[in-house]
């Protein structure tokens, strides 16, 4: 259902930095892009996320209700990704934890304050 997500960074070269580091642990990476744009994912037949200096060049800020949800594949998973977040300079939101008995969720705010989450679903 998603294609692709974009949000938005003031620092391409910071954000660029964070995200190939925290998505190559679940095995996506930059796929494509430009200088003011680069997208992430595990293939182009997948949901990608993108990272871009906003278009019309005015400043980004992140979107008061808006998050980026990542599967974290396991517990384990969403964990790792936490500390990978935490590591590369994230700032906490929520430390990994059960949410309700079907979800399990951490969430971070990257460098430029953007809502991420790494999450686990079981039904």
């Amino acid at each position: 259902m998603i294609g692709y997500v974009t949000i938005g960074t003031s620092d391409m070269a910071k954000a660029t930095a964070f995200y190939d580091a925290l998505l190559a642990e679940i095995g996506a990476k930059q796929l494509f892009g430009m200088d003011r744009i680069k997208f992430y994912g595990t293939g182009p037949d997948s949901a990608m996320l993108a990272v871009c200096i906003p278009y019309d060049e005015k400043a980004q800020h992140p979107g008061n209700g808006t998050m980026v949800a990542i599967p974290g594949g396991s517990r384990e998973g969403v964990d790792k990704l936490y500390k990978k977040a935490m590591e590369l300079g994230a700032t906490d939101e929520g430390e990994p934890g059960e949410r309700m008995p079907v979800f399990y969720g951490a969430y971070v705010r990257d460098l430029d304050g953007n809502k991420l989450c790494f999450f686990e679903m079981k039904m």
